[in-house]
């Protein structure tokens, strides 16, 4: 089933989402919706408070964005109560969007690695180091679970270019060929 996709001015997505349990109601069937609302919408990444619910929840699928014969390059997991262990590397600028701010981008800085610890579908504990696209992808859905938005990262000129766009988001003025649940 898919989803609405809360907007921009949503409070779930200001705050910082909760653990889950293996019970969890339905869980199965939510990570299911969230696949099919990110693929509908031609998304990389989904966390669970962009569906309004504030659990540590989000899925990325980097695969689709390798070049044919280098797919093995990407990632497409399920990440259930992520916790950042450490960032590093040199920070490298990359232009960013979000399914949850249509029609903004803007370059954000991040650490070139990240090592996550989570919990996947089966709650057994995991711990890796990510590296280049995969990690800012992780990161940016990370930040969703933590009540960051990209444009928070955005440099201060361009923050205030985008404030009129962020402002019409808000006000339910954003065309798009998705679900989207905006503020009332």
């Amino acid at each position: 089933m898919i989803l609405p996709i809360y907007a921009y001015g949503q409070p779930v997505l200001k705050k910082v989402a909760e653990d889950i349990s293996p019970d969890y109601p339905d869980l199965q069937a939510l990570i299911e919706n969230m696949w099919e609302t990110m693929y509908q919408a031609e998304g990389v990444g989904l966390a669970a408070p962009q569906i309004g619910r504030s659990i540590r929840l989000f899925l990325v699928d980097t695969v689709q964005t390798q070049k044919e014969g280098e797919e093995d390059k990407g990632i497409k997991r399920v990440f259930i109560n992520a916790h950042k262990v450490e960032e590093g590397g040199d920070p490298w600028p990359y232009e960013e969007g979000c399914l949850s701010i249509p029609d903004v981008r803007g370059d954000v800085e991040r650490p070139a690695q990240l090592r996550l610890r989570w919990v996947n579908e089966q709650f057994e504990e995991q711990e890796e180091l990510f590296t280049g696209f995969n990690a800012r992808v992780i990161q940016h859905e990370y930040d969703h679970i933590d009540g960051v938005l990209f444009t928070e990262h955005l440099k201060p000129i361009k923050r205030r270019l985008v404030r009129r766009k962020l402002d019409n988001i808000k006000k339910g003025k954003a065309k798009v060929e998705y679900k989207m649940k905006f503020p009332r």
